[in-house]
């Protein structure tokens, strides 16, 4: 008796690959991701796991959703601008822009006279309209772009004089000190580190100041013997004064009593002011400059603006952001405890027979290094600590947080149409 080599029915890869369901997946994910996926499944086939008329069947299974490797999570982990999940998620009609901004787009171009035109018009006319007593603005690609940009135009081979208490790290290892000096500007300290007077900026003022610089310190907060200037005090001595505010507060709110606020600050005398557009703001990531418009001129027209630039895809987000509809950050700082109860109460029943879950109180956090102090009451699922790790691996992706050796599901930023995901997603936990 003959033994027919299993090899001769391992089926062709092109003979896969003119499957209409594979083909359907490759002009959604592309061509290589499903002759990968093919060529996987073939591999189990010749290695005798796996029917050769399965191999399709097993390609398909194999393939992601989405042709992206950043996969989209349910953030229940009560930090509403969470630095490592993106920050702020954009709003509906934000990603609508998106979508239209996605082809080609007059974003530098007139369509009455057909010449070029200013590149992000609409962003700027918004955010100026948004902060009215700036006289001009400009948009680079994060916070920190706009600081540096803002150092080397006022500063470099010059001086710039900040309160050794704001010579702060702004995250994963940045300091404000190195940051300012690869501009070529050298720091200027003065005061200590918790207390710093009017006299210590003037007796600093010398023939290469380029600037004054203050800093909002925005994730930490000294209490005590304590002093600062105000800006209004600072812009009395002559040299420009630069205020980074960090977390992109544009008008007051009561509700961050303690964050500075982009429009006071230029009102008070700041020549420019610098800021987040993915925290406070609730837009996509992008740096904010505000200011006097011979300033910002001079920005616009230096040779690394060019580098900094952002894409018309920010551009549409955050002009829809400036002026549109609020934000889910916004929406999500101010969610009613007594709402957020009703919920996890109702989740927690849903899944009380799998897993023993209970509603508890708990407190959320504004994140994105902004606002340390406040504290927003909440209410979070509770469930066994080894929920977490599970939860984060799932379909869909949940983050949780870990609080006294419990899995805390914080319902603050979830949308309450996903509370029916969050509970499929604890039951295949279990």
């Amino acid at each position: 008796m003959s033994l027919v080599d299993p090899r001769r029915n391992v089926p062709r890869t092109d003979a896969l690959l003119a499957d209409p369901r594979l083909q359907h997946a490759a002009q959604r994910l592309g061509r290589p991701a499903v002759k990968r996926a093919v060529s996987a499944a073939l591999e189990q086939v010749r290695a005798g796991t796996l029917p050769p008329d399965a191999a399709a069947d097993e390609a398909l299974a194999s393939l992601p959703e989405l042709p992206t490797s950043i996969t989209p999570i349910i953030n229940a982990s009560g930090v509403v601008l969470h630095t490592n999940l993106g920050r702020a998620p954009l709003s509906e009609a934000a990603m609508a822009a998106l979508h239209a901004a996605a082809g080609y787009v007059d974003v530098e171009y007139d369509l009455a006279s057909g010449q070029r035109a200013r590149r992000g018009r609409g962003a700027l006319a918004a955010l100026r309209d948004a902060v009215p007593p700036a006289e001009d603005a400009m948009i680079v690609n994060n916070g920190a772009a706009a600081l540096v940009l803002a150092m080397t135009v006022l500063a470099r081979d010059k001086e710039v004089i900040v309160s050794r208490g704001e010579m702060i790290e702004i995250g994963d290892g940045f300091r404000l000190p190195e940051l300012i000096e690869s501009t070529g500007a050298r720091l200027r300290g003065v005061g200590t580190t918790n207390r710093v007077a009017l006299d210590d900026y003037a007796d600093a003022i010398n023939a290469d100041t380029g600037c004054i610089l203050k800093v909002h310190p925005s994730n930490f907060h000294i209490e005590g013997f304590t002093s600062a200037v105000p800006v209004r005090e600072l812009s009395l001595l002559g040299p420009p004064v630069v205020v980074d505010i960090g977390s992109g507060l544009l008008a007051a709110d009561p509700l961050l009593p303690d964050e500075p606020v982009a429009a006071l600050t230029l009102r008070d005398g700041a020549g420019l002011v610098t800021c987040s557009g993915d925290k406070l703001l609730g837009g996509p990531q992008a740096g904010l400059v505000l200011g006097e418009a011979a300033l910002v001129e001079r920005m616009r027209h230096h040779p690394l603006a060019r580098a900094l630039r952002v894409d018309k895809l920010t551009l549409a987000a955050l002009e829809v952001t400036l002026s549109g509809p609020v934000t889910p950050a916004w929406s999500y700082l101010r969610t009613d405890a007594a709402g957020l109860r009703a919920r996890c109460d109702a989740l927690s029943d849903a899944v009380r027979d799998v897993v023993d879950a209970q509603a508890v109180a708990c407190e959320s956090a504004v994140g994105g290094g902004g606002a340390p102090r406040v504290r927003l009451p909440s209410w979070a699922i509770a469930l066994p600590a080894g929920f977490a790790a599970r939860l984060r691996i799932g379909t869909p992706a949940v983050v949780g947080r870990i609080e006294h050796d419990r899995c805390l599901l914080d319902l603050r930023c979830v949308p309450e149409h996903d509370d029916a995901r969050v509970a499929e997603a604890i039951r295949r936990c279990t």
